[in-house]
């Protein structure tokens, strides 16, 4: 049985996290979104798929989190809001995710990545797909800690107010899988009221 996730509460906006600065670094403030920013008619509704497990938010720029069980291991998917003028365009977020990967030879991931508009309605999101070894990133560990065999399924998705950033992350062979599902997420996404 399919489950509604709405999104609702306030979160904080933390830019420097997303673009890439060093925690700690004091580059980059805290401040909580406007009023109603994410929420409501501002906010985004989505089906969620059987079998992912709710978890709860691990951070404060995380607007839900879900555990993937799979063959691979457990993978994750979060969703990130960062609130009015926050969080950057989608083409550079999907070179940035990109960016987090090497092939097996240890190049850059580049053209291994794939990135595609579909349309949602009435609006166009960026998904995002790429696999290999995961070099660390912001939200999903730190530079240095490889991780062969890995994906990540992503989609920048445009809100009335800002985008919203949905990552799944974690080994091939659990999320491979799970592509139809995580696109079937996010063809249900809606404004929420």
């Amino acid at each position: 049985m399919s489950r509604r996730f709405v999104v609702a509460g306030s979160i904080v906006a933390i830019l420097s996290v997303l673009i890439g600065a060093r925690a700690g670094s004091g580059q980059g403030t805290v401040a909580p979104p406007p009023a109603g920013s994410g929420t409501g008619a501002h906010g985004l509704v989505w089906t969620v798929p059987q079998g992912w497990a709710n978890e709860t938010p691990t951070s404060s720029m995380r607007r839900a989190q879900y555990k993937i069980n799979g063959p691979g291991g457990p993978a994750e998917c979060v969703v990130f809001y960062f609130g009015p003028g926050q969080g950057g365009d989608a083409k550079a977020n999907a070179s940035r995710w990109i960016g987090q990967f090497r092939k097996p030879d240890g190049s850059p991931a580049g053209d291994a990545g794939k990135t595609r508009d579909i349309k949602v309605g009435d609006v166009s999101v960026t998904m995002v797909e790429v696999s290999g070894t995961f070099v660390g990133g912001m939200g999903a560990g730190t530079p240095g800690q490889d991780r062969p065999n890995q994906m990540l399924l992503g989609a920048i998705v445009p809100g009335a107010d800002a985008n919203w950033f949905f990552r799944a992350i974690g080994p091939k062979t659990t999320l491979e899988p799970q592509r139809a599902n995580f696109e079937k997420m996010i063809r249900s996404i809606k404004h929420g009221t």
